[in-house]
């Protein structure tokens, strides 16, 4: 059990470290935006906080230095600059060492090392100054800006905490969740034990007590639910703004009835007698004896408050969702059973309609019709906005330009592109690979820049976009473009293509991914050994996707990868050839029409042209290129399909009908063969082929046809 309590620990915590690492970046380029510094304090509170409280005492003391320090820029005693920024990220790579376990000398003279710099940062050493004796005095009106600005507004709580029976359990402490909440600002806590049982019924481990805590900060509710935040689902957490002077003057009677402990007609019968309001409703059993000690700490801690000082502000009202946690392996596990059912739904379609029973064939409909809602909604928990990958490629950008003295900007666009998240996991090593091939030869020095007319500063663009079924994912620099000359001598020099070749532009392109090659004279640290891209080459077919380049000498260069949108299951339409059956992705498909070749002799020709509603398209006869030698039955037909911003055709015997496709993979005796992405089990237990529109597209361009 305490097992899986850190864990959830460890994920949150991870999570909360990768937003910090966009906030700081952002915070670089508006070192001045208050949110932003008010983001980065509150997770490294959170941190503290949670690390605290499950135990992780170095992370706690390390993280809470690292709190100060953005305490003091939230203030106005401290700025932000490079200096902090770059302090702020290798800390927060540091938590996340200490996080996997790491608790070394090296990893505690880390810590002191970056607590030393922190405490620079906050008490600087003082420079000589000139003219010591002159004083320059300041106007009124700035002093008070001054001291307004750094004056912060201060607001009274009333916490009520009920925490469950079995909190104990998840080792959660609710004792330390009290003890941070009263380090906030001045607080009154208030225990209530009535529903302790007798003795003989007490379980060791069960919570019985309760609170209410009146505290006044200048924290934000946001702030104070943060102590709260790996608290159970079945624990109470109500949390109320107290207005100082509405509330000063307030007797019992209102302030119980503020809390809704009473009602106005139990009041009015208590008002007409002479004891004291708290003593009467006690005596008469209207409230409890706890109840009326709650109500008079709070008006003691009002009445206190109020007295030494009185601010008030507008309450900021957070919103929360409600969501839940689920592991990866439980959704990858989801979705192989809706596989499942698809394959069992179209087995039991084809019986049904084998039989001819009507009450089975309805039964088939209805159950084809919830497995379609199944599994969107399977498919729809499974995709995120491809912008969570793309956010952690800053830091990297950030790194390395600082490291190869470069000024780079990372831009993004189509961040919101969903995706799958076992093709995203799957992206990121391709992407990494691309990122930094850019940045350390796409990317001009500064002063080379400069030198050819250019801004000094360098973009790279992160670009994504859907196309049918697929997902566009582009890569481009504004930088020198790729050198064909250079790239075919160094295939050349190591023998990687053979002499007296005459490649096209897109070939010379496409040997950056041949293994072992590289243009770099030097070897570094970032580059040079060959490595890297021949690895972006096989992870992207190993997604059933592509990458191709296109380059524009001394203006940059494209990397164009074409990643599938899913892993799992799509929209198919079934087509057959011969006596096989295949699936053409639906989300591609344009319009199917009848096959009426130009000239006689297309027919026995792999790639031609058809006249398709006055539009002249390129076509591949998918029998010629599978080399099926079985007898047509009956006129061929022309699956039209979209590749990126044009069409082509593809050639087929005949369309079938709709299909839900689950995609398994190919093996290892079909891998080789050009045009397919993967496979299906059908109905009657038998297998088709899924075509890959892209690749075969890419046949068709290679005989120079489109």
């Amino acid at each position: 059990m305490l097992d899986q309590i850190n864990e959830v620990f460890f994920e949150e915590a991870r999570e909360l470290l990768e937003s910090l690492e966009g906030h700081l970046l952002s915070l670089e380029e508006n070192p001045d935006n208050k949110e932003i510094i008010s983001a980065v304090f509150r997770i490294m509170h959170t941190i503290k906080g949670s690390s605290g409280m499950f135990g992780f005492v170095s992370i706690s003391k390390f993280t809470h230095e690292v709190e100060n320090t953005f305490d003091a820029v939230r203030n106005g005693a401290a700025q932000v600059t490079p200096d902090l920024i770059r302090l702020t990220l290798r800390s927060r790579d540091h938590i996340l060492d200490m996080l996997d376990g790491s608790d070394t000398e090296e990893t505690k003279a880390e810590s002191e090392a970056i607590i030393s710099e922190l405490k620079k940062i906050l008490s600087p050493e003082k420079e000589p100054q000139e003219n010591i004796g002159v004083v320059i005095p300041q106007k009124k009106e700035e002093v008070s800006e001054e001291s307004s600005k750094k004056e912060e507004v201060s607001k009274t709580w009333r916490i009520s905490f009920t925490p469950s029976v079995s909190i104990l359990c998840n080792g959660t402490r609710p004792s330390l969740m009290i003890k941070e909440l009263t380090e906030f600002g001045t607080a009154t806590v208030i225990m209530f034990s009535k529903n302790i049982p007798p003795l003989s019924q007490i379980e060791p481990t069960s919570c019985y007590l309760s609170w209410d805590i009146i505290l006044t900060t200048t924290h934000s509710k946001e702030e104070l639910l943060d102590v709260f935040i790996f608290l159970d689902e079945t624990s109470i957490v109500k949390i109320e703004e107290i207005n100082i002077d509405e509330a000063y003057n307030h007797k019992i009677g209102e302030i119980l009835l503020n809390r809704k402990s009473l009602t106005p007609e139990a009041l009015e019968d208590i008002l007409d007698e002479q004891k004291p309001i708290g003593q009467m409703l006690v005596e008469k059993n209207i409230i409890s004896s706890e109840n009326l000690q709650s109500a008079l700490a709070e008006q003691n801690h009002i009445k206190k408050v109020a007295k030494a000082k009185s601010s008030d502000s507008p309450s900021n009202n957070a919103n929360h969702s409600s969501s839940i946690r689920v592991t990866s392996e439980k959704l990858d596990l989801l979705i192989n059973l809706v596989g499942e059912m698809v394959t069992f739904n179209a087995r039991l379609d084809q019986i049904s309609k084998k039989l001819n029973n009507p009450a089975l064939i309805t039964l088939s409909e209805q159950s084809e019709r919830y497995i379609l809602s199944l599994r969107d909604t399977a498919m729809d928990m499974r995709m995120l906005p491809i912008g969570t990958t793309f956010t952690r490629f800053r830091r990297l950008v950030h790194d390395l330009a600082a490291d190869l003295h470069k000024n780079i900007e990372l831009v993004t666009e189509g961040a919101e592109t969903e995706i799958d998240k076992t093709v995203i996991e799957k992206l990121n090593d391709p992407l990494i690979h691309m990122i930094r091939n850019s940045v350390d030869h796409g990317i001009e020095s500064p002063e080379e820049r400069v030198a050819k007319g250019k801004s000094p500063q360098g973009t790279i663009k992160l670009t994504a976009r859907h196309a049918g079924a697929f997902v566009l994912i582009i890569i481009s620099d504004d930088g020198a473009g790729l050198n064909k000359e250079k790239i075919y001598a160094k295939a050349l020099e190591k023998g990687l293509v053979p002499p007296g070749t005459n490649p096209s532009d897109s070939e010379i392109y496409d040997m950056i991914f041949l293994p072992g090659f590289s243009t770099a004279d030097t070897v570094s640290s970032v580059s040079g050994r060959g490595v890297g891209m021949d690895v972006v080459k096989k992870d992207i077919a190993a997604l059933s996707g592509s990458v191709s380049i296109e380059s524009r000498p001394g203006n940059g260069t494209d990397f164009i990868l074409k990643i599938p949108l899913t892993l799992a299951i799509i929209e198919g339409m079934m087509v057959q050839i011969g006596s096989g059956m295949y699936i053409i992705p639906l989300a591609n498909i344009v319009e199917c029409i009848e096959f009426s070749p130009e000239n006689e002799d297309d027919e026995d020709r792999v790639c031609s042209h058809i006249n398709a509603r006055g539009e002249f398209l390129p076509y591949i006869n998918l029998r010629k290129w599978f080399e099926i030698d079985e007898p047509q039955s009956g006129p061929q037909q022309v699956v039209i399909v979209n590749d990126q911003d044009s069409k082509v055709g593809l050639v087929v015997d005949k369309v079938i009908g709709n299909h839900q496709t689950v995609i398994k993979p190919l093996g290892d005796l079909y891998r080789s063969i050009e045009g397919l992405s993967g496979a299906t089990i059908l109905g009657d237990s038998s297998v088709a082929l899924i075509l890959d529109v892209f690749k075969l597209s890419n046949v068709i361009r290679k005989t120079q046809v489109m």
